[in-house]
């Protein structure tokens, strides 16, 4: 049996590490040898689901502990200076999205990726929705012939009380851009086969969430393009309804208009509707099980020294287009 991947986790301020933190603790390539959390809070949360906090200072953990990789799910603006003292090091770093928070912590990181032949991994799950999959299937089949124009809408609830504190924190969040749209900044590519080329347009505004008028922009929509002249139109706001008996049949919706005719699905109905050009009714296929896993991925590549489609460097890359896209709302705002 090959030896086992070591891997030390920092940071459990967001809920979705904890689904890194469980795949790996039931893994059979991966044994987790520390995770830390600074703040006592956020500490006493995570023992109480599970995770077994053995340190409570970044740095101690860096400098006493031998481990391969480091998992990422503090804060998102610190996470860009944990993955860079972990590369330095000569760690892997896979982290929750976002990655980082600016452009400067993505070349820095991307550079000591190039260097060190380090690996970068990030939490990208949209790829194993069954929907996305057939969407992709559909797409590559030709069936919708080219795409010309794209629209999504991953619009989320605020659950203000419910999501960590430290979204309204100054400094702390980096931007509801950087960290929405990535899922379908990566979902896109994957779907259609082509790549994100020119970065249009970006704005955020703060809408719902009039209790932090000024840190915390909820707004956020932008376009892009695709290298075939695709246009992409997209909302990723904190503007979806909370607490509803339902699943919500809004959450990460994607419409395609292709020459032949407009595929739509989402995220809580099954399969992909299709109105094709000379259909006599609306077409419903199938959701497709399956799909490109952030996690297989990650460890292919470490194990194997290769770049891999939808790995390091796709993480990368798409990390730095929507913090490109981020920065232009910035700006304009």
């Amino acid at each position: 049996m090959a030896e086992k991947i070591k891997v030390a986790f920092v940071g459990f301020r967001h809920g979705h590490i904890y689904g890194l933190y469980n795949r790996m603790k039931e893994s059979d390539q991966y044994e987790i040898v520390a995770a830390c959390e600074e703040n006592a809070e956020a500490a006493a949360e995570a023992a109480s689901k599970g995770a077994e906090i053995t340190c409570g200072n970044f740095h101690e953990m860096m400098h006493t502990v031998d481990f391969d990789v480091l998992a990422i799910g503090d804060y998102y603006a610190i996470r860009g200076a944990r993955a860079i003292s972990a590369m330095v090091a000569g760690k892997h770093v896979i982290a929750d999205k976002p990655l980082c928070t600016s452009l400067a912590e993505l070349r820095e990181i991307r550079h000591l990726a190039h260097m060190r032949n380090i690996k970068v991994g990030c939490m990208l799950d949209m790829r194993l929705n069954a929907n996305v999959n057939t969407a992709r299937e559909i797409i590559s089949s030709g069936r919708l012939g080219e795409i010309h124009a794209i629209s999504f809408g991953g619009q989320h609830p605020l659950s203000y009380g419910t999501r960590p504190n430290w979204y309204f924190e100054p400094g702390k969040h980096g931007g509801t851009i950087n960290d929405i749209a990535i899922h379908g900044f990566d979902g896109i590519e994957y779907m259609t086969g082509h790549t994100i080329t020119e970065l249009t347009a970006a704005r955020t505004w703060n809408a719902f969430a009039t209790f932090a008028p000024v840190v915390f922009q909820d707004a956020a929509q932008g376009m892009f393009a695709l290298d075939n002249k695709c246009g992409v139109i997209f909302d990723v706001s904190y503007f979806a309804p909370e607490k509803i008996g339902f699943p919500n049949p809004f959450y990460w919706r994607f419409t395609f208009w292709g020459r032949k005719g407009v595929m739509e699905f989402n995220y809580a109905d099954p399969g992909c509707k299709l109105c094709l050009t000379g259909a006599s009714a609306v077409e419903t296929v199938p959701p497709v099980a399956g799909g490109s896993d952030y996690l297989s991925i990650f460890t292919e590549e470490i194990t194997t020294g290769a770049d891999l489609p939808f790995g390091s460097e796709h993480i990368m890359d798409v990390s730095e287009k929507c913090l490109k896209l981020q920065a232009m709302a910035d700006k304009n705002r």
